[in-house]
Parts: C-alpha cells; structure tokens; sequence
C-alpha cells in the first residue's frame, strides 16, 4: 500500500535544506576535502534515519551520507538530524543505482545496507542491493581495506547475500543469524528496532572487497 504523502513536506524538506545534497555529482571525489573529514561511510536506504543519526553522533569525526529516494521518509530523517544539530550527517535524495557518479573510486570506507526491499520474486533478483549489479558499484566505491555491513530480517534474503557476496570477490569476515539473541548489539534502524522487541532474529554480516589478483 502507498504511504501517504506527508502535509507540508516541500516546505518541511525546505527547512533542513542545509543538510540535503541536491547535487551529489559535484562532489564526487571532494566529499572530505569539502566537509573537512578524513572518512566518509555511506548508508544506502536511510529512510526514517534512526541508524544513520546515531551513528553520526556517536562518531563526530566522521563524515555520514545517507541516500533515501523516497522523500516522504526522507523528510523525518532531516528533522531529526536537523534536531540533533549535527553537522557530519548529509542526505541525498537519490537511490543506489548510480553510486560511482556521487563518490569516486575509493572515496568511500564504509557501507550500510540496513533491511532494504527483499524483492523476494525470481523476476526481481537484479533489483536487490545485494545482487552482482550493485556489489561491482560498491567494489567501485570502496577504498582498499573498506567494508560494507549488511543487517536484514529476512532469512531467505541473506541466504541469497552470502552466496553472491563470495561469488563476486568479497570476504566474509562476520556473519551473524541472530545479532541481539544475547541482548541488543551497536545501534539498530526503526525496523530492527520493532522486530527485536518482536522476537524476531536480526541477521547481520561484514564483508569486504578481495583486491583484484588475490581471489
């Protein structure tokens, strides 16, 4: 079912403007010189911004960008990044499809992927993140030593992760099938947050790219 768009959301978006790159591509490759950072990590589908407002004050020295397309849930994750007053969280309005025209080879040392779409048909498998399309976008990305965590609910999708991340030249360096099944585990998105306190096992894994001539 559609979400129904948001009252005043132009005008709401208008008041976080400043947190909110409305022309990524210029940026590319200037992402820290710009902002004054030394790192910059990535969050591929923010929507509402929990994580990526967590993380971002948790970590001040560290650049954040948090892409969400939909603009109705982009909205509250501005407002409450705007509430925080932080100043190493930035949004793009855009999805994942064109990464390497945002951030050039290497500019990036980590990506999230926290309970994005399954696309569970067959017909719709190129369409999930963490299909062999996107990982040769984040491989483009990635600096040498970077990672990427991917955090899911969904059993039958992380299956499917793991196999193509081995196949298409990433390591695994920690899986977990029930991240919080000992108690809660780092800083959780509004979705885990509601399936953990359901019962449900959050899935969890870090990978990395294999460099070109060691796989």
């Amino acid at each position: 079912m559609r979400m129904k768009r948001k009252p005043n959301l132009a005008a709401r978006i208008e008041r976080c403007a400043h947190l909110l790159i409305t022309a990524p591509e210029l940026l590319r490759g200037r992402w820290l010189e710009n902002f004054g950072y030394s790192e910059l990590r990535v969050e591929l589908g923010c929507g509402k911004g929990r994580f990526s407002v967590e993380a971002a004050r948790a970590e001040p020295g560290v650049l954040f960008v948090a892409l969400e397309k939909s603009d109705n849930v982009l909205v509250i994750a501005l407002e409450r990044a705007a509430a925080e007053g932080l100043r190493n969280l930035l949004f793009i309005n855009v999805l994942a499809d064109d990464l390497p025209e945002y951030f050039a080879p290497g500019e990036v040392s980590r990506i999230y992927i926290n309970f994005c779409d399954p696309w569970p048909s067959n017909r719709h498998a190129k369409r999930r993140l963490t299909g062999p399309r996107f990982l040769e976008l984040y491989r483009q990305v990635l600096r040498r030593g970077g990672d990427l965590h991917f955090k899911t609910d969904n059993l039958p999708l992380f299956e499917f992760s793991l196999r193509e991340f081995t196949r298409n030249g990433f390591l695994l360096v920690d899986t977990f099938r029930d991240l919080h099944g000992a108690g809660p585990v780092g800083i959780m998105t509004d979705y885990e947050l509601k399936f953990h306190n359901m019962g449900m096992p959050i899935c969890k894994c870090i990978i990395k790219p294999i460099p070109d001539g060691l796989e």
